[in-house]
């Protein structure tokens, strides 16, 4: 990752900030099936108020912006990567599959070579 990693220590406001996000959450969810009676709209404009609540107070703590800068990095590295061309990757998937077919061959026949050294030569019995 780009930034250097620094431990801090959780503050008692940061400790609130997150219980204040799991009550929100936990508060949107109640309130959508409290709200039942008064229709889909109301139940669903709660949730999502109540969730964008968690989301707000989540993101303004410490746990929630080491998040954001995790994810940030994230992106920044997957445009980093350089993907193969089509080509490449009809050629990468047939090698697979052409393996793959050997190798069941393989052992198929490993299988039935000794089903038949120990079936038929060893223990004597015919099927």
């Amino acid at each position: 990752m780009a930034t250097s990693q620094i431990e801090t220590v959780s503050t008692s406001a940061d400790k609130a900030k997150l219980a204040a996000a799991v009550v929100l959450a936990v508060g949107a969810i109640v309130a959508f099936y409290l709200l039942s009676r008064q229709g889909a709209i109301v139940q669903w404009v709660a949730l999502l108020v109540g969730l964008a609540a968690a989301v707000g107070a989540f993101a303004s703590s410490e746990s929630g912006r080491q998040l954001w800068a995790f994810g940030r990095d994230s992106w920044r590295e997957v445009k980093k990567v350089v993907w193969p061309t089509r080509k490449e990757a009809i050629q990468m998937t047939a090698y697979v599959f052409a393996f793959v077919a050997i190798m069941s061959i393989f052992l198929w026949l490993t299988d039935k070579t000794l089903e038949w050294v120990f079936f038929d030569l060893i223990l004597g019995w015919r099927k």
